[in-house]
């Protein structure tokens, strides 16, 4: 666990100086601005409260019980490993040069839409030149949000194991929410969609 701070750190303190540089403007970059609207958005507590509500019907971690003492504890844990997870993230991403957010395929049919949504969880563009490389910020992100929440979770889940696992599920839920993004137009307007496509 040492490790990881010891090299997460200096990642948060150099990508936070980076980020305060906010000239450029794009949505997808990784500036202040952008930093502060994606990790204290309402989206952030929104999720974070879906997360604890799920824990809550779990009762996990059960060391932390039930009733609202629970649930705090869970929202708390939630909103820490968002905020450490985004921090790591847009700090990597701003030394990199690598683009942030999501940008919609542009394709069309199914099977090309999802399997660009799911390898844009790992894979996107250098805000400098447009090419792509490998989102180093976000995966990064994922792996020390899920290894640092460890240092408040109970001591029965200060494990590598534990650490791998919830990494893991962060991963997983930015696939899912790229999944959703690309498909959101439809989902959001399913007969707009149909008429367009007759």
């Amino acid at each position: 666990m040492r490790l990881v701070l010891t090299v997460t750190i200096p990642f948060l303190c150099v990508g936070l100086l980076r980020a305060a540089d906010d000239t450029q403007t794009d949505k997808n970059a990784p500036t202040a601005r952008n930093y502060v609207h994606h990790t204290f958005s309402v989206d952030a507590l929104a999720l974070s409260g879906t997360g604890a509500l799920i824990d809550q019907g779990r009762n996990a971690p059960h060391e932390w019980g039930q009733g609202w003492e629970g649930f705090g504890k869970r929202i708390a844990s939630g909103l820490g490993t968002h905020i450490v997870k985004g921090t790591i993230q847009f700090g990597v991403a701003s030394i990199r040069h690598e683009e942030l957010g999501y940008r919609p395929s542009g394709e069309h049919g199914f099977g090309p839409r999802l399997k660009y949504a799911l390898l844009s969880s790992v894979i996107t563009r250098k805000t400098t030149t447009g090419e792509k490389t490998v989102a180093l910020g976000r995966i990064s992100g994922d792996v020390g949000g899920g290894f640092i929440s460890r240092l408040w979770q109970p001591v029965r889940l200060h494990t590598v194991a534990s650490g791998v696992a919830t990494s893991g599920l962060l991963l997983g839920a930015d696939a899912g929410i790229h999944v959703v993004r690309e498909f959101w137009p439809e989902i959001r307007h399913p007969h707009k969609h149909a008429a367009s496509t007759d």
